[in-house]
């Protein structure tokens, strides 16, 4: 455990930075307890609560324990006041303690600064003062001056103090994505699809932040840390059927006769004796197994008669039970990091006795449209214009897919609206998804402030439809910048973006699901790119391709079930031949 302090007069902002770099550590992935030292007299509950009056009858420790949290109590009554190093001893294990306050401890600390606040442990030259955070420019100091406001800035000195930097959990989210993370190796021209996927994939990380939340409201969200079962499922050995219970080293030779003990065993109202040997019980469905029961024997392979039961021998030791935590042990992991949260993921949660889940923020995807030809759907006799049909379609994917979807309009071409634009969208979502404007003319705005302003990288895909892909960082977000054609637009979306996404809002890499049936169609493929072909099932479960494959036509994308993949390499394909079909209910659409 490293302990950091922050310190500094009354108002100076302490408070508040510590709360700033506690979320942000947290959504770091590390784990983070804190002190604070208060002022003399200091209480925690109040005067009529039941840990008052236990305090006040004289109690030296209380401790108040709930299914939310623990707290501890402890009266000093003339004791002196412990030691930081003593506090910081009686916490639980964690990777960085914050100390607000506690001036004169040796631990190293960072100084808040507002206004006209004093500065009187640098003055003195406390070398234990590491860093001042300011809101106002400070000279002659020799130790670093920080934004007061600047979280991220102060949070990575801090790191870097203690010598964490490299003791945050591999893949924790830290809102930002490396500049060169899209870069292309040195002499790459074109890039296979299956060789960009897996640069992406690679160099990806989560870039949202952790949240603690009900399991009743968590479906759809990503896991940010394991879910721990705190209960075994089940929680006890039970019976499976309605029938008697036994212990089958009990039984005798021949057809079985036991007795039946007085009372039975419920679900919810156990038998609260044991059962003796030679005996049996009567036992329900889900019902706890009592002591002196090992098996159970159906209750319509049973004759009842004058308080006692037969059955035929043969009966298996443990027939029709259950043993406690034969589903789910308590401590093991229930689900782990990055799963996608479905509806039964929700009951087995709350099987094993989780109320409470961490989970990753909705990841925030902006769509943005450009071009002086978009226009909104509706009347219009201009064939100059172009319906905005890229902008819907990828809203819908990606409220679709769980995400925040951001609908950012439309600018014209106009290089200082859409710079506007980008700093907007910087401001607002996580990750920005661009169609048109990407390429390298002259009207191509997006491109060109992303490549002088930003970090850009066009990456020319071998893939058809689609080709380039202009990747982009601006201002720590990362942009999609997708063909303005929706053919090409959706195609690279589905193969690109969608796990990309994933990724980035804390889950799995997402490979397509697929399957491989017989082709009702013929085609002569040359060889260098992967084609994707709009396609779906016929009724004798082959697969046929839309009657053109020209990217300007986007009725086959509604018309389409899915697609069909074809590989790099040259193909001569026949009808009967097997292909590669992905369908849009593998991409969640």
């Amino acid at each position: 455990m490293k302990t950091y302090g922050v310190i500094g007069w009354k108002n100076s902002g302490k408070t508040g930075l510590v709360v700033r770099l506690v979320e942000h550590f947290t959504a770091r992935g590390l784990v983070v307890s804190t002190i604070k030292n208060s002022h003399h007299g200091a209480d925690v509950d109040h005067e009529g609560t039941d840990s008052f009056r236990h305090r006040q009858a004289g109690a030296r420790e209380v401790v108040l324990a709930s299914s939310a949290r623990v707290a501890q109590m402890h009266e000093l009554r003339g004791e002196d006041k412990p030691t930081l190093d003593a506090l910081v001893a009686r916490l639980g294990p964690c990777d960085i303690v914050l100390v607000e306050g506690f001036k004169t401890e040796s631990h190293p600390k960072i100084e808040a600064h507002r206004g006209a606040t004093g500065s009187d442990l640098i003055a003195a030259g406390d070398t234990t003062v590491t860093a001042v955070a300011s809101d106002h420019p400070l000279e002659d100091l020799t130790q670093p001056v920080f934004d007061l406001d600047d979280t991220a800035a102060i949070a990575e000195f801090i790191l870097e103090d203690l010598g964490l930097l490299r003791s945050a959990p591999e893949g924790a989210p830290t809102g930002r994505l490396k500049n060169d993370c899209f870069a292309l190796p040195p002499g790459v021209d074109w890039t296979p699809v299956d060789e960009a996927r897996a640069m992406l994939r690679d160099r990806l990380s989560p870039v949202v932040a952790h949240e603690d939340i009900p399991v009743i409201d968590s479906a759809g969200r990503i896991l940010a840390r394991d879910a721990i079962a705190l209960r075994s499922n089940p929680p006890g050995a039970n019976s499976a059927v309605d029938g008697y219970g036994f212990a089958h080293h009990t039984l005798s030779d021949g057809d079985p006769v036991l007795p039946l003990v007085a009372g039975r065993s419920a679900a919810g109202a156990p038998f609260a004796s044991t059962v003796p040997p030679g005996h049996a019980v009567r036992i329900l469905t889900g019902a706890l197994v009592p002591d002196g029961v090992d098996t159970v024997v159906l209750q319509e392979d049973v004759t009842l008669s004058d308080g006692q039961i037969a059955f035929a021998a043969g009966a298996k030791a443990g027939a029709n039970t259950r043993r406690a935590g034969e589903d789910v042990e308590a401590g093991t992991t229930a689900l782990s990091a990055g799963h996608l949260l479905r509806a039964p993921d929700l009951a087995l949660l709350s099987a094993v006795g989780i109320a409470r889940v961490t989970v990753h923020r909705r990841l925030r995807v902006g769509v943005l449209s450009t071009g002086d030809e978009i226009v909104p759907p509706g009347p219009s006799d201009n064939p100059a214009h172009t319906f905005d049909a890229n902008r819907p379609m990828l809203l819908a994917l990606a409220a679709g897919w769980g995400y925040e979807a951001v609908d950012l309009g439309h600018l014209p071409d106009d290089r200082d609206a859409i710079r506007g634009g980008l700093n907007d969208a910087a401001a607002r979502v996580d990750v920005l998804l661009t169609s048109g404007g990407a390429s390298a003319g002259e009207e191509d705005h997006v491109s060109a402030l992303l490549s002088g302003e930003g970090d850009l990288t066009t990456w020319r895909i071998a893939i058809k439809p689609g080709r380039p892909l202009a990747l982009a960082l601006w201002q720590g977000v990362p942009v999609f910048g997708l063909p303005g054609n929706p053919v090409a637009a959706l195609v690279t979306t589905l193969i690109f973006a969608r796990p990309s996404l994933s990724v980035l809002a804390g889950g799995a890499w997402l490979e397509p699901q697929s399957f491989t049936l017989p082709a009702a169609f013929s085609k002569s493929k040359k060889p260098g790119r992967r084609e994707y072909l709009r396609a779906r099932m016929t009724a004798d479960g082959r697969v046929e391709r839309f009657r053109s494959e020209g990217s300007g036509l986007i009725s086959g994308l509604s018309w389409a079930e899915g697609l069909v993949e074809l590989g790099d390499d040259a193909q001569e394909l026949r009808e009967g031949d097997p292909v590669r079909f992905l369908p849009y209910a593998g991409f969640a659409i």
